[in-house]
């Protein structure tokens, strides 16, 4: 098989050097050799990295404000069986029930089989529900309170469909590289933007009455090698999942902290991921999932596997997995590490019983949590097909009935849409002011197959695995059905036509002398390009989720020089996942306007003509950094494997700096900066006042937990475990009964017995130690004392009211530290002429670093400095921390 190994390398190689004139991703690494960070213990290790194990799994305590939850939790669990506890912690296989993912009934105290069903923005595979715009689009408002909103609409929508818990938000991945698949998911590549979007969204979600689950935890930041199996089918053999290597300080203070916004926020579940982090499999990594998740970050709901990425029984369980899902070990395979083996387990010892007390618990406290005793209604929708009539465990194809009842669910959330689209426009260059548009130009022309509709219908492509038409949702399981898609040459042609104007559009990008026929005559050109990505389970024009390069798709960039060598008036308007490369667009005087418009759902159209039009002033900002050039970044995604048919490592060399981070710190000059937006008004800054608050030292978190509980008693009768007479098993369904009375051929496991399947200290339900940077859900509390308050004039110079971002950066002062961090932010809107004031907090947290050697956080004696402006480089205001 070296021969096929070599050739496949070789076609891997020629594919990452074909990337339309980009640099190639610095194979063996995904690090640029000038990028990595200054701190000598960022990706450095003498050996291959590892990760240290924490054992026994923490117990959910009830803290924070979760004591009702779990007092009535644990009156809950009490009643249960062996069996009820089991199956409440394991999926009953995939395509077995209608939801993504079920878990077990409890029929005896009339407790329902749990749905969890994606995705981050909406009701995924079912009809009658509205598209929301991405997480990008919405850290690109910079708006708290429309984050919040859209959560708690998502959440609407999922609970009248009856479902449990939404799979969302994202904060992983966080956007280590702008070529990652999946980061328009998520929110932006700044932690603390990222953080508070995570929060706010997680509170409308659970508001609604439905369990939120943060993902993927942790270092789930490319699609490539992320699972060995799916790589088979790209022609690619490797025996595990890659690994994501980094150090404890990079951990805590990029890629943990919006994590820790959540668990803060009360979100009821996480979901961790396929990657390994420091070579162990993230559903299994009792460093991040008992230590840093349970102990410090004190976090109380659950914790399922994503699908198909659980790689033990026992382990897993000991490290600190609640919840298996989908629950078979491969799809429709009809096996479990869970299920029987988990049943085997508990009876066998292996797994103590406290432990599954705790995931049984952990599991109905947040069901309670959030109200689903109150919220809860009838499953009304199926995945697998939108049929009204069908089998209700569509693959063992039993079951047959009504399964969906087709329930609109979608209220008047399209209006709530359309406003976060065109408040996620971002206005990157408006050069004589160009916009807004009147509306009574002479002759307004339309340009791109990004401005029309996908040929196919907008669901044409199965979880939108396309990039054909307007691009208002990328491709994967983070998606859902339109009810419509209102396209822009469809909003911009209604805007023209009703004011008496003359348009036309040509939404093939290749039609090249029609294309230069139109460009002579129009008065304004409006230019739709776009870039997507998506989930690694589907390949689009060879992306492999991953985007293979920063170019713009379909000819964009070709699309945009013919257009505007012909038409002096030519405005661009990118729908991309992220950043891309935009030659010298910013410099073209024949370009006028550039807008960013993201991935923003349903209401595309309109929320681009709002502003095109001037119904909406623009006042988003970008939540990413446009470069110049792909290497620019310091950070790339690893194409070949780079360790035989081992895991691939990929090294997190470049420490904390990435994204703006990465541009301060090597000097370069970005074409737009994060943070970066315009307005068709101006402002200006003012009157920075910075308030010291008279707040005690920080105290580490001392003492020991109490004593794991055990929750009511458990036979060792095996044959109390058998399936009920004249039971009908359907096939493939994972159940929690054993096949007979002897334990290990139940297991039906042939390494049954065989030592190292207990790590030291994993069966110990006596009291534990606490941890010095934990003490409540989210970390120590001290950590989120406000010790400044800060305050700025923030004036409307302009003739038109606008919404201005303004932005807190601090300076940390260390060797190590980014130049700047984004730390806090408000947008204020102001009438011309009018002024208001900015205000903020300054937590403890914010200003500090992560210790290794203490485990703790602490405030540096390094000089500390707060700025305020309108973008990560336009910051007119300072002022000393004192």
């Amino acid at each position: 098989m070296q021969w096929l190994a070599g050739a496949l390398i070789l076609v891997l190689a020629n594919l990452v050097a074909g990337q339309d004139s980009n640099a190639t991703a610095p194979f063996p690494n995904a690090t640029y050799s000038n990028a990595t960070s200054p701190d000598p213990s960022a990706g450095q290790s003498s050996g291959p990295a590892s990760s240290p194990p924490y054992y026994p799994s923490p117990w959910g305590s009830g803290s924070g404000n979760w004591t009702s939850a779990y007092e009535k939790a644990r009156a809950f669990v009490s009643q249960l069986t062996l069996l009820e506890k089991v199956n409440l912690t394991t999926g009953v296989g995939w395509e077995s029930e209608r939801c993504v993912g079920q878990t077990g009934s409890i029929p005896r105290l009339g407790f329902r089989s749990l749905c969890l069903q994606d995705s981050p923005l909406g009701v995924r595979d079912t009809d009658y529900n509205s598209a929301f715009p991405a997480g990008v689009n919405v850290a690109a408002t910079f708006d708290r309170g429309l984050a919040f909103a859209r959560g708690q609409a998502m959440g609407e929508e999922h609970r009248d469909k009856g479902v449990d818990v939404q799979l969302g938000p994202v904060a992983g991945p966080l956007g280590r590289s702008p070529e990652g698949g999946r980061g328009w998911e998520g929110f932006s590549p700044d932690p603390a933007l990222t953080g508070i979007m995570m929060a706010q969204t997680i509170q409308g979600i659970q508001g609604a009455g439905v369990i939120a689950c943060a993902k993927h935890f942790i270092l789930n930041e490319q699609e490539h090698f992320r699972q060995a199996p799916e790589e088979v089918g790209h022609g690619i053999i490797i025996n595990d999942s890659l690994s994501s290597n980094i150090d404890d300080t990079t951990l805590h203070e990029t890629y943990m902290w919006p994590f820790a916004d959540a668990v803060r926020a009360g979100v009821g579940s996480v979901m961790c991921s396929y990657n390994q982090i420091n070579n162990s499999y993230g559903c299994q990594n009792s460093q991040t999932l008992n230590k840093l998740l349970k102990a410090e970050l004190d976090f109380q709901g659950f914790v399922m596997s994503d699908w198909q990425a659980q790689h033990s029984g026992v382990g897993s369980a000991l490290a600190g997995m609640d919840m298996s899902m989908p629950g078979d070990v491969l799809f429709n395979t009809g096996t479990s590490f869970w299920g029987t083996n988990l049943t085997v387990a508990i009876l066998n010892g292996t797994i103590p019983q406290w432990r599954l007390d705790d995931m049984a618990t952990r599991i109905v406290a947040a069901w309670y949590y959030v109200g689903r005793d109150q919220n809860q209604v009838p499953i009304n929708f199926d995945s697998w097909t939108l049929d009204t009539f069908g089998n209700q465990h569509y693959f063992a194809k039993e079951g047959y009935g009504l399964i969906n009842e087709h329930v609109d669910v979608r209220a008047e959330h399209s209006s709530l849409i359309r406003q976060i689209g065109s408040a996620s426009t971002v206005l990157l260059k408006n050069n004589n002011s160009a916009l807004p548009l009147t509306g009574k130009e002479k002759f307004t022309a339309v340009f791109g197959n990004d401005a029309g509709g996908n040929p196919l219908g907008p669901n044409g492509c199965s979880d939108r695995g396309c990039d054909n038409g307007t691009l208002a949702m990328a491709w994967g399981s983070g998606t859902a059905n339109f009810p419509y898609l209102i396209t822009p040459e469809t909003a911009i042609q209604n805007q023209v036509v009703g004011n008496g104007g003359v348009f036309q559009s040509i939404t093939d990008n290749f039609a090249a002398s029609q294309i230069a026929s139109l460009a002579s005559q129009a008065s304004v050109a409006i230019v739709f390009v776009n870039a997507d990505s998506g989930e690694g389970f589907i390949n689009v024009d060879g992306n492999i989720g991953d985007r293979n390069n920063l170019t713009l798709w379909q000819g964009g960039d070709v699309l945009v020089q013919n257009v505007s060598a012909l038409c002096n008036n030519t405005i661009v308007v990118l729908h991309t996942v992220g950043p891309v490369l935009l030659s010298n667009y910013s410099d073209n005087p024949n370009i006028t306007a550039i807008l960013w418009a993201g991935i923003p759902g349903e209401q595309s159209g309109n929320s681009i003509a709002d502003v095109l039009y001037g119904r909406v002033n623009p006042g988003a900002k970008l939540p990413f950094t446009f470069g110049a050039a792909r290497e620019d970044y310091g950070t790339d995604l690893l194409y070949i494997p780079n360790n035989g048919d081992g895991a691939p490592q990929v090294s997190f060399s470049e420490g904390n700096f990435i994204d703006y981070r990465a541009f301060d710190r090597a000097g370069l000059t970005p074409v737009y900066e994060f943070g970066f937006g315009l307005s068709y008004t101006t402002f200006s800054y003012s009157g920075l006042q910075v308030t010291k608050l008279n707040v005690g030292p920080y105290t580490p978190t001392t003492g020991l937990t109490s004593a794991a509980p055990f929750l009511g008693n458990i036979s060792n009768d095996t044959s109390q475990y058998q399936f009920p007479s004249n039971f009908s098993a359907v096939p493939f369904y994972i159940y929690p009964y054993l096949n007979g009375t002897d334990l290990e051929t139940a297991a039906n496991e042939t390494d049954y017995n065989l030592p190292g399947f207990v790590p030291a200290g994993s069966q110990d339900g006596s009291p534990q130690p606490r941890l010095a940077a934990g003490g409540a859900p989210g970390g120590n509390p001290e950590l989120y004392d406000v010790l400044y308050q800060v305050r700025a004039t923030i004036t409307n110079t302009g003739s038109v009211a606008g919404e201005e971002v303004v932005q807190l950066y601090i300076s940390l002062g260390g060797p190590y530290d980014p130049k700047l961090v984004l730390r806090n932010f408000e947008r204020l809107s102001i009438q011309p002429n009018g002024s208001a004031t900015f205000t903020a907090d300054i937590m403890r947290r914010d200003i500090s670093n992560w210790d290794t050697n203490a485990q703790n956080w602490v405030v540096s004696s390094s000089p500390k400095t707060v700025y305020v402006g309108s973008s990560s480089r336009n910051l007119p205001l300072s002022a000393a921390l004192s």
